[in-house]
């Protein structure tokens, strides 16, 4: 039980007790939940994989993925976001028509973690054959998130490409009594011209 316990709490947002309720749950309710958690399991390794160019989410059967593969997609534009799951998002935000770029993670010294090698090679060798004009950083708004936006900054200096990142503000609906410091910053820092120019 305590393999189950400590694999269960290496999933993202699963923390020690988190981990030790979900084992206890599966091993209470073995009969039902188990053998279909199993089989989820299996076959989700069997069929799906992450896409061989933008590291999002695909199926074995698709790889490059559906996006990828879309023609109408603009290929001059590359979103680079951390996780596959950022991608699915910024997708039903429906303001994106360009290709995306999974780095697989973030720079966290903290806890030993950096961008793999071989996923900022494969941005770099994208860069250079696809003909990407604006290379978008679409990562989080935390220390390890600033600190992997600063990396790619420094890496991509030396393309002959636009590097922007997506802009932090005040939440859609919210008011700017409810904003922290750090955030009112940022709003300010990344402001847009209103009207006629």
């Amino acid at each position: 039980m305590g393999r189950l316990q400590a694999l269960l709490g290496k999933l993202p947002g699963v923390g020690r007790r988190s981990a030790e309720r979900m084992a206890q749950a599966l091993v209470r309710d073995g009969e039902n939940l188990l053998p279909n958690l199993v089989a989820a399991l299996r076959e989700v390794e069997e069929t799906v994989r992450l896409c061989s160019l933008c590291g999002g989410l695909t199926l074995k059967t698709q790889d490059p993925c559906a996006l990828c593969r879309d023609p109408r997609r603009e290929a001059s534009q590359l979103c680079v976001v951390e996780e596959p799951s950022d991608i699915p998002l910024i997708e039903r935000a429906g303001a994106f028509r360009g290709r995306y770029h999974a780095l697989l993670g973030k720079i966290s010294p903290m806890q030993g973690q950096g961008v793999p090698d071989r996923r900022v090679e494969a941005l770099l060798k994208r860069i250079d054959s696809e003909g990407v004009r604006e290379v978008i950083l679409a990562l989080n708004s935390d220390v390890e998130s600033d600190a992997t936006a600063s990396y790619l900054a420094d890496v991509l200096a030396k393309r002959p490409v636009k590097v922007t990142r997506l802009a932090f503000g005040i939440p859609a609906g919210s008011a700017i009594s409810f904003s922290d410091p750090v955030t009112l910053a940022r709003a300010l820092q990344g402001r847009s011209p209103v009207g006629p120019s």
